[in-house]
């Protein structure tokens, strides 16, 4: 799974978290690339919730 169908499975939309916020964008995306989803989850748990709010796919 890559990192972005990960953010549209969660219903944040990718374009808009990129462009709004691109160093938070690319740190996640590394990350993602070195865990488990699951693992990525359970850490990042609020901010996702956060970042979902922000950019909430239509």
């Amino acid at each position: 799974m890559s990192f972005q169908e990960y953010l549209s499975q969660k219903k944040i939309s990718v374009e808009q978290f990129q462009q709004a916020e691109p160093a938070r964008f690319e740190e996640w995306q590394r990350e993602f690339g070195q865990m488990h989803p699951e693992s990525f989850t359970a850490q990042k748990k609020f901010l996702l919730n956060d970042t979902r709010r922000k950019y909430l796919v239509r």
